[in-house]
């Protein structure tokens, strides 16, 4: 690859405390009015108490939507942002997302969607007409959807019964605030959930056709603080140091997505989340090993550079030996962090499989980076291992 370009927020700030910086946004973005998006969830955690207590101080209107629904479909996202032109008024909005994937690729959406004259349903079939509207300030509470880096925004199709991503550089956030506390209460399982997702960012897009010197950068660092903080931030809920190294890792992978691009383990995991509505880091956890073990022959020499910069006390091993030691170090850290392994937990039986080999045979975008060119019998075969 001759040239390559990487497009990553103009401002992030990180640590513990540096939510504080949204007084500093508010007071020179948001004078007009805020609109804030998150969840009930996050909201009746009280993650959003401190964020709204800032913006008043600044003297400074709040419109809040926090209805939008997990991992939601294309319909569900443009009734949220109808809320919001409708909580608008005349004034011109910063907008703030405090949540998860769901929350922040809402949030880009109406940046890009407010003012402007086509919907979510143009956008999906015509990308490339978004434009931004608004400034964004991303403030992730899970350590691993890196959509607070990404200019994608994934919404469920469920006429087709699987996702597909809004893919537009205007939706790149301004601004991003990794603070560690706001990840402080989060459950174990979605730590594990989220931490494994952003893992697989890092090693697709370390493994893409398209990685450049840019994505590879982010997607090393990526893979080498989530894989040596994840089980940290797992097992001890008051180990701020592996948290915030999670925040800053996942932040890496989606960096590195923007870079880059995922693979087949998001393709053959997109159809799981939009017909059966499995959580989409587990999700691509019980295919990542999987798709990784199908990838070896293809990628080899990759997988090893990515061991030598996690484990670099193997440094003198093969190229095979090191390459498998990456697939074994992914299942050992699916399994230990209890994510399930097996799609039967979820009533998927054999006979979805063919339903699921034509939906993910129809994940291009993401099937064209992949390493190895997969078949449908391959991604039979894949799927066969987790059912």
């Amino acid at each position: 690859m001759s040239t390559y370009e990487i497009k990553i927020p103009s401002a992030v700030y990180g640590g513990c405390g540096s939510i504080s910086k949204v007084r500093e946004l508010v007071r020179s973005h948001g004078r007009d009015g805020v609109l804030l998006f998150t969840d009930r969830g996050v909201r009746g955690a009280g993650l959003c108490d401190g964020v709204l207590d800032m913006i008043r101080e600044e003297g400074a209107g709040c419109a809040v939507i926090d209805d939008l629904t997990a991992e939601p479909a294309a319909a569900d996202v443009q009734r949220v942002v109808d809320e919001a032109r409708t909580a608008e008024g005349a004034g011109q909005r910063l907008i703030l997302a405090v949540g998860g994937g769901s929350v922040m690729d809402a949030a880009k959406l109406c940046s890009v969607i407010l003012g402007a004259d086509y919907n979510v349903k143009d956008l999906l079939e015509s990308p490339e007409r978004a434009k931004k509207q608004r400034k964004t300030v991303m403030i992730p509470t899970t350590c691993g959807t890196g959509s607070e880096a990404t200019c994608n925004a994934i919404v469920a199709i469920p006429e087709e019964d699987t996702k597909k991503g809004i893919v537009s550089a205007q939706m790149i956030p301004d601004y991003v605030i990794l603070d560690g506390d706001m990840i402080a209460r989060l459950p174990k399982a979605i730590v594990a959930a989220t931490g494994v997702d952003a893992l697989a960012h890092a090693v697709e897009c370390y493994t893409s056709k398209k990685a450049t010197p840019f994505s590879d950068t982010y997607a090393l660092a990526s893979a080498a603080l989530i894989m040596n903080n994840i089980q940290k931030a797992y097992s001890d809920p008051d180990d701020m140091e592996a948290k915030n190294a999670m925040l800053l890792g996942a932040f890496y992978g989606g960096a590195a997505i923007t870079g880059s691009g995922t693979t087949a383990v998001h393709a053959l995991s997109y159809p799981l989340g939009g017909k059966y509505h499995i959580a989409h880091g587990v999700s691509n956890a019980i295919l990542f090993a999987h798709v990784m073990a199908f990838n070896k022959d293809g990628c080899a020499d990759r997988l090893a550079a990515l061991c030598d910069e996690v484990e670099p006390e193997l440094s003198q091993k093969t190229v095979e030996e090191k390459a498998q030691r990456m697939i074994d170090r992914i299942a050992e850290i699916v399994s230990g962090t209890n994510i399930p392994v097996s799609l039967q937990e979820f009533g998927i039986t054999p006979g979805d499989l063919d339903f699921l080999v034509e939906a993910a045979g129809q994940q291009q975008r993401l099937l064209v980076n992949n390493c190895k060119e997969l078949s449908a019998e391959d991604i039979r075969a894949i799927y066969e291992k987790v059912i």
